[in-house]
C-alpha cells in the first residue's frame, strides 16, 4: 500500500486491488517534446494505475506522424521494460500488475490521416492501437464531428467499423457529431465507449455527450468514460469531487456497470504548446475554448486518482461499483472485442 497518497487505508487498499484504467492521456505529436513528456508516464505507476492508453495522434496530425510517435512510443516502453508493458490482451494487463508494471495501449483519434485505406487499421492495432474514433471534432470521409456540420457515418466509415470489429479493435464516439454517434450505436456489433467524454446535461459544451447518447452508448454494452478537463466538469476546475459529480450522473443515468474513467490529461511541461485553440480553430472553435487554459488546475491529474477512489467510497458507492468504475468495465468490454 502507498502511503503518499494520503487517503484512508480502507480507500487505499481497495485502490491498490482494483484494476485501474485511464482510458485515454495525451502525448505531444513534437518528436522535440515527447522525451520530455514519456517520462511523465511514472504518473501512472505512483498513483496505482495499471493500463494507460496513450494517443498517437489526432485527426489534424498526418499518417507520417502518427507512425513516428508510434515508433517512438514503443521504442522507449521496450526500453524501459522494468516499469512498463506494452501489452496485446486482458491477461497482458493482470500480468502487467502483478509484475508491478503499467500496461500501456495505444488509441488514434479520427480517421482523417487513414483517408480509404482500410487495411491501415490492422496494422495499427500490431502496433498496440485498441481503440480508434472516426472523427475529431471536424466531418472527415468517414464521419461527422462535434464541431462541423454533422454528416453522420458514411458508407466508407461503416467498411472501417467493420473491419475494427474483425480485428477488434474499440470504436470510440467521443469527438462525434450526435448524427454520427447514433448512426454507429444502431451499426456496431460490438460493444462502443465514449473514452473522454462527460454528460452534457451537466455542461452545454458540444464535446460533452447528451442523454439520448449516453444511453445509446451503454445500450450497446459499452462504457462512457468520465473526462478530468475542467472546461468540461464546469467551472474550468478539476478535483474529485467535480468529476464525481459526472460519475453521480452517468451511473443514475446509464448504471455504474456502463462508468468508466478517461482524464484527457495533457503530458507535457508546456500546456499552451498543445492546446492552441488560435492555431487549430477548425477543431476548436473560439466561441467554445477561448480563454480555456489548460494547467494543474484545470487538468486532472493521474497523481489525484487514488483521492477519486476515497471520494467515491465517501459517495456510498459499493466495492463492486467502484472496481467497476475505475476499469472493470473496460475490462469486460476488452474481452468482447480485443482479438
Amino acid at each position: 500500500m502507498n502511503k503518499h497518497w494520503k487517503i484512508e487505508k480502507d480507500a487505499a487498499l481497495l485502490h491498490e486491488k482494483s484494476v485501474v484504467w485511464d482510458c485515454h492521456g495525451c502525448m505531444p505529436q513534437s518528436m522535440e517534446q515527447l522525451p520530455m513528456a514519456i517520462s511523465q508516464l511514472s504518473q501512472y505507476r505512483d498513483a496505482g494505475v495499471d493500463i494507460a492508453h496513450i494517443n498517437l495522434g489526432d485527426s489534424y496530425f498526418p499518417l507520417d506522424s502518427l507512425v513516428r510517435v508510434a515508433a517512438y512510443l514503443r521504442h522507449w516502453i521496450k526500453a524501459h521494460d522494468g516499469e512498463y508493458q506494452l501489452i496485446s490482451s486482458v491477461d497482458d494487463i493482470y500480468q502487467a500488475k502483478k509484475n508491478g508494471k503499467l500496461a500501456v495501449a495505444f488509441d488514434i483519434e479520427g480517421g482523417q490521416a487513414l483517408q480509404e485505406q482500410v487495411s491501415l487499421l490492422e496494422f495499427f492495432y500490431d502496433l498496440g492501437v485498441r481503440w480508434m474514433l472516426l472523427s475529431y471534432n471536424k466531418s472527415n470521409l468517414l464521419a461527422g464531428g462535434c464541431h462541423d456540420e454533422d454528416t453522420g457515418l458514411t458508407e466508407l466509415g461503416r467498411r472501417f467499423v467493420d473491419e475494427m470489429a474483425r480485428i477488434g479493435m474499440i470504436t470510440c464516439c467521443s469527438h462525434t457529431g450526435y448524427r454520427t454517434a447514433m448512426d454507429i450505436f444502431e451499426y456496431a456489433s460490438n460493444p462502443v465507449i465514449f473514452s473522454h467524454s462527460n454528460p452534457r446535461s451537466l455542461v452545454d459544451h458540444p464535446r460533452n455527450v447528451p442523454d439520448e447518447l449516453m444511453k445509446a452508448c451503454a445500450n450497446t454494452g459499452g462504457v462512457q468514460c468520465i473526462n478530468g478537463i475542467g472546461f468540461f466538469l464546469g467551472g474550468d476546475t478539476s478535483t474529485p469531487d467535480t468529476i464525481v459529480r459526472h460519475i453521480d450522473y452517468a451511473c443514475e443515468l446509464i448504471g455504474a456497470e456502463h462508468v468508466g474513467i478517461g482524464l484527457d490529461y495533457v503530458f507535457t511541461g508546456d500546456f499552451a504548446s498543445d492546446f492552441s485553440p488560435e492555431d487549430h480553430s477548425d477543431y476548436w472553435p473560439a466561441e467554445y475554448y477561448q480563454g480555456s487554459e489548460l494547467n494543474d488546475d484545470t487538468l486532472f491529474c493521474p497523481s489525484q486518482l487514488p483521492q477519486l477512489t476515497e471520494a467515491l467510497m465517501k459517495r456510498g458507492y459499493s466495492d463492486d461499483n467502484i472496481r467497476g468504475i475505475l476499469g472493470e468495465n473496460m475490462i469486460r468490454v476488452a474481452r468482447q472485442v480485443w482479438k
